[in-house]
C-alpha cells in the first residue's frame, strides 16, 4: 500500500525527450555501445561509494566486495545490469534520469547538425549513457537505494522512452541499482551468454571491478547451453593503466578512453607513463579527436580522473591540468597522496604541483612530437588538433609562463605569405623568412579573417614583401599582450605606433616622409580642429598605398578591436582615441589640401570611412551617408 502511494507518473525534461529520439536514430548502427554504457555508470556508482566510504564505512553495510553483474532471461526476454554501489535516493533518481543534469544543454542542441554521424559524437560527449538502454528496449525498469538508507527507501523508475516514466517507493535489501532491459523484438540476438560476455570483454575489459556472470555448460539432453549457479568474471578487473604497456593494445587504451571521456570516438593521441623517484604516480593522459561543444565555458570541468593507489578520489581535479588545457581526458594515479584528500588539500599541495608540472610536460611533449613527426599520419593529427584545439591552446601563452617559449613555438597563424585561411604558419615559419635586416615580427588583429585580410594597414607591408601575420579570433588579442617577443624578435601590430621598418627603409625614403609631413603639417592640423574630440591626433601616413586614410593608436594603448571586444561583452572600458593617418599620394589627400567649403565633411567622411575599414562602428550612420550623399550630388551636379 505504501508503495501505491508513493507511485507518481511524471514528464521528462524536454530536452530528454529530443536527446531520446535523436539517440536511437543516430547510435543505432552502433547499438551494442549499450552494454559499455550502463556498465560504466555502474563503475562510477562503485568508485563514488569507495570515496564517499572513506570517511564512512557504514555506507558499505557489511558488503565490500564491490562488483557488477549482468544476466538474460530468454524467457522474458530481458538483461539486467545490477552493481552494489553508491545507489540513487528518489530525488536523485529524478535529478539523474528524468532531466539532463547538465549545463550548456541549448549550446548542445544547437551544435547538432542533422548529421546523423556528426550528431552521434555530440551524444556521446554530453554523457548520455543511461538513455542508451532505449536503443534496442522499449521498456525500461530501474531499481535503486542509495547507500545509508534502509531498505523501505528503495525506489523503482519504469519508462517506454516515449516521454514519461512513473516512480514508485519499493523495498531493496541491497544498496546500490539494478537496470532491467525490456528487449525490443527485433534484438533476440542479445539473449545469448556468449555475445554478451564478447561485447564485455571488447568493451568494458578496462573496468577495474569484476565484471560477473553465471557460467554456461553445455547440456547434451537439451542440445543447448545451460546457465548455471557458479559465477565468472568476464573481464580482466584491474586497473589498465597499472598494467605495463607492453601487454595493453591500442584497442583496450582506444575503449578505456571511451570509457573515462565518455566520448564515441576514439582518442587522437595519448601517453601512458609512469614516474617514480621522491613521487611515484601514474599518467594515462588523452588528446581527443573533436572538440566538446562546450569548450569555451570555462567554468565547464571535465578532464583528469584522481586515483590514490588505485582508488577513485575526484572526477575533475582540476588542479592537476591548467585551464589551457582542459580539453585532456584520463586519469592519475598518485601513491603519495593522502586516501582523504580534498579539494581544500590538492590547492595547497606541493605534491600536486610537481604531478601538475610533469602532466603539463607530457602532454606538450606529446603535442609536440605530432607537430615535429616525419610522420605524415602525426602531421595530419597535428593538423586536427591544432584545428579543434588551438584557440585553447594559445590561452596558455598569457597562463603558464613557465611553458610561454614551448606553447609559442606550437602556435600556428595565417599569414600574408599564403593565400589559403588555414592556420599553417609557425612563429618559427615566420622568423625564416624575415628579410634582412627586419627586426620584428608584424601581425593585425581584426574581427574577422576577411577583415584582417584587407586591412589598409597591410598596404605599405604588401609592397615592400614583408610578411604579416592575420590574427581574427578572439583569443589572439590576449595572445598578443602576453607574447611581447619570440626568438629574441619583438611583435609589433601594424595598426600600432608610429611606423618604423628600421634597416627596411632606405635614408631617401626617411627624407622623402619627412619632406611631405612638413608640407601637410597645415592640413592634419586644420583636420585636428575639424575633428575634435573623435581623435587624438592627425598625422602623414607613409603606410598606406592605396586607401586614403587609416586609423592607428599609440603603442601602449588598447587596439580598437580589443576595445569592441571588450564593449560587446559588456565590460565598461576607456574610449582610447585613435590617430587619424592620411596618405599624401591619395587623390582625396590631396584635394582635401585645398578644400575649403566641404572641408569639415571631408575630413569627417575620411574618419568615418577609416573607422569603417577597421571594423567599428559609426556613432552617427544618418549625418555619415547625409555627407557622403552630398559630396556624391555636388560631384554629379558638376559633372566631376
Amino acid at each position: 500500500m505504501q508503495a501505491a502511494i508513493n507511485k507518481e507518473h511524471m514528464s521528462f525534461q524536454a530536452e530528454a525527450k529530443q536527446l531520446l529520439k535523436l539517440m536511437i536514430h543516430s547510435l543505432y548502427s552502433n547499438k551494442e555501445i549499450f552494454l559499455r554504457e550502463l556498465i560504466s555508470n555502474a563503475s562510477d556508482a562503485a568508485d563514488k561509494l569507495r570515496f564517499e566510504g572513506l570517511t564512512d564505512a557504514a555506507l558499505y553495510e557489511s558488503d565490500s566486495d564491490l562488483k557488477i553483474r549482468v544476466s538474460y532471461d530468454k524467457e522474458a526476454r530481458t538483461i539486467t545490469i545490477s552493481d552494489n554501489g553508491i545507489g540513487m535516493s528518489r530525488q536523485e533518481v529524478i535529478d539523474n534520469i528524468g532531466t539532463i543534469a547538465k549545463s550548456g544543454t541549448r549550446e548542445f542542441f544547437n551544435s547538432l547538425t542533422g548529421d546523423q554521424a556528426k550528431d552521434a559524437h555530440l551524444i556521446g560527449q554530453f554523457g548520455v549513457g543511461f538513455y542508451s538502454a532505449f536503443i534496442v528496449a522499449d521498456k525500461v525498469t530501474l531499481i535503486t537505494r542509495r547507500a545509508g538508507l534502509t531498505p523501505e527507501h528503495g525506489v523503482q523508475w519504469e519508462s517506454t522512452g516515449e516521454g514519461d516514466y512513473t516512480l514508485e517507493t519499493v523495498e531493496k535489501k541491497e544498496r546500490g541499482t539494478q537496470i532491467i532491459l525490456h528487449l525490443r523484438e527485433d534484438e533476440g540476438e542479445l539473449l545469448s551468454g556468449f555475445q554478451l560476455k564478447s561485447i564485455i570483454r571488447r568493451y568494458s575489459d578496462h573496468i577495474t571491478l569484476p565484471i560477473v556472470m553465471k557460467k554456461e555448460e553445455w547440456s547434451q539432453e537439451s542440445n543447448e547451453y545451460i546457465i548455471t549457479e557458479e559465477d565468472e568474471t568476464i573481464n580482466q578487473a584491474s586497473a589498465l593503466w597499472a598494467r605495463p604497456k607492453s601487454e595493453i593494445t591500442k584497442e583496450q587504451y582506444e575503449e578505456f578512453y571511451k570509457h573515462v571521456a565518455h566520448d564515441f570516438e576514439p582518442p587522437l593521441a595519448y601517453i601512458h607513463a609512469k614516474v617514480e623517484g621522491k613521487q611515484e604516480y601514474t599518467q594515462l593522459l588523452y588528446i581527443p579527436s573533436r572538440a566538446p561543444f562546450d569548450l569555451f565555458d570555462r567554468e565547464r570541468r571535465h578532464g583528469i580522473k584522481l586515483y590514490v593507489k588505485r582508488v577513485f578520489i575526484m572526477d575533475d581535479a582540476e588542479k592537476l591540468l591548467p585551464n589551457y588545457l582542459r580539453f585532456v581526458r584520463g586519469i592519475i594515479d598518485s601513491n603519495d597522496l593522502p586516501l582523504n584528500v580534498s579539494r581544500e588539500i590538492l590547492q595547497e599541495s606541493k605534491d600536486i604541483d610537481n604531478i601538475r608540472a610533469g602532466s603539463v610536460k607530457k602532454i606538450l611533449g606529446l603535442i609536440e612530437d605530432l607537430a615535429s613527426s616525419d610522420k605524415e599520419e602525426d602531421r595530419d593529427k597535428f593538423k586536427t588538433f591544432w584545428k579543434e584545439f588551438g584557440q585553447v591552446l594559445k590561452e596558455g601563452v598569457g597562463e603558464d609562463y613557465a611553458n610561454r617559449e614551448r606553447i609559442a613555438k606550437l602556435l600556428r597563424f595565417v599569414s600574408t605569405h599564403s593565400d589559403t585561411d588555414d592556420q599553417t604558419v609557425a612563429l618559427d615559419d615566420y622568423v625564416t623568412r624575415m628579410k634582412e635586416g627586419q627586426e620584428k615580427i608584424y601581425y593585425v588583429t581584426a574581427d574577422s579573417l576577411k577583415a584582417a585580410k584587407n586591412s589598409p594597414h597591410l598596404e605599405i607591408f604588401r609592397k615592400k614583401g614583408i610578411e604579416v601575420l592575420l590574427l581574427s579570433e578572439r583569443v589572439d588579442e590576449w595572445l598578443v599582450a602576453n607574447l611581447s617577443e619570440y626568438g629574441g624578435k619583438s611583435l609589433q601590430s601594424v595598426a600600432k605606433g608610429s611606423l618604423d621598418l628600421g634597416k627596411l627603409e632606405d635614408e631617401a625614403e626617411k627624407k622623402e616622409q619627412e619632406k611631405e609631413a612638413d608640407e601637410y603639417k597645415e592640413l592634419t592640423t586644420k583636420m585636428k580642429e575639424v575633428l575634435g574630440e573623435r581623435i587624438k591626433d592627425v598625422r602623414v601616413t607613409f603606410r598606406l598605398t592605396e586607401s586614403p586614410a587609416c586609423l592607428v593608436v599609440d603603442a601602449y594603448d588598447m587596439s580598437g578591436n580589443l576595445e569592441r571586444m571588450l564593449k560587446s561583452a559588456g565590460q565598461k572600458v576607456p574610449d582610447t582615441k585613435p590617430i587619424l593617418e592620411i596618405n599624401p599620394h591619395h587623390p582625396m589627400v590631396q584635394r582635401l589640401k585645398y578644400e575649403e567649403g566641404k572641408f569639415s565633411d571631408w575630413s569627417n567622411i575620411l574618419f568615418d570611412q577609416a573607422l569603417l575599414a577597421e571594423g567599428g562602428q559609426l556613432e552617427d550612420p544618418a549625418t555619415f551617408v547625409r555627407r557622403l550623399n552630398d559630396l556624391l550630388l555636388q560631384n554629379v551636379l558638376s559633372g566631376k
